[in-house]
């Protein structure tokens, strides 16, 4: 069985691959994730999973290299992770009652890049209007400063939605794990 590479070094997308079982391991794809001219988010989140696993993949011939990005969207506007509390606080009142759509797309590629297994989730998020003082309650209880959008679904963000529309509940923490398992079962791997 070759062997398994996630081409990231985020802790979000190696706990959800962790929850199928298999070994594997990350490695730093470190490809330049500026966003191209008139690139939509979905074609920029299509463009960064092939190419991080395709880069990890050269330095690793015949392993199964994993690949993912995600581009998040509101009102026009790309939302980067904030990095601090001012910028987490202004992300979180630039989508106060509005819908933010996340798009996270993932690359699966065994030698050939262009044979890769690919797809994309996406998401909506629609947030509930938002008073100032939830606003800092949650940023002081979730320190989202390296999320996207500023909030963290899988802990108290999710208090801040009115409802969350996705084909795969994992792709809005960073990787659609529906996807990944049916992907890695049809290259060999035992995922039940």
């Amino acid at each position: 069985m070759a062997s398994l590479i996630l081409a990231s070094t985020s802790a979000y997308r190696r706990a959800l691959l962790a929850r199928l079982g298999l070994p594997f391991e990350c490695v730093a794809p470190g490809v330049d994730e500026a966003p191209l001219p008139a690139e939509s988010p979905h074609d920029r989140a299509v463009r960064l999973a092939l190419a991080k696993a395709t880069a990890v993949g050269s330095q690793r011939p015949g392993s199964v290299v994993i690949g993912s990005d995600q581009v998040g969207v509101c009102k026009g506007e790309l939302l980067e992770k904030p990095g601090n509390a001012e910028h987490a606080r202004l992300q979180l009142q630039w989508m106060s009652a509005a819908a933010a759509t996340f798009h996270t797309a993932v690359a699966v590629i065994q030698t050939d890049p262009a044979h890769a297994l690919q797809f994309v989730d996406t998401t909506t998020v629609y947030f509930r209007a938002l008073a100032e003082d939830e606003i800092e309650r949650y940023i002081a209880a979730d320190r989202p400063f390296d999320c996207a959008g500023a909030f963290r679904c899988e802990g108290l963000g999710v208090s801040l939605f009115t409802r969350i529309v996705s084909e795969d509940q994992t792709g809005l923490i960073g990787l659609p794990l529906i996807f990944v398992a049916r992907s890695l079962r049809q290259l060999g791997f035992a995922v039940p």
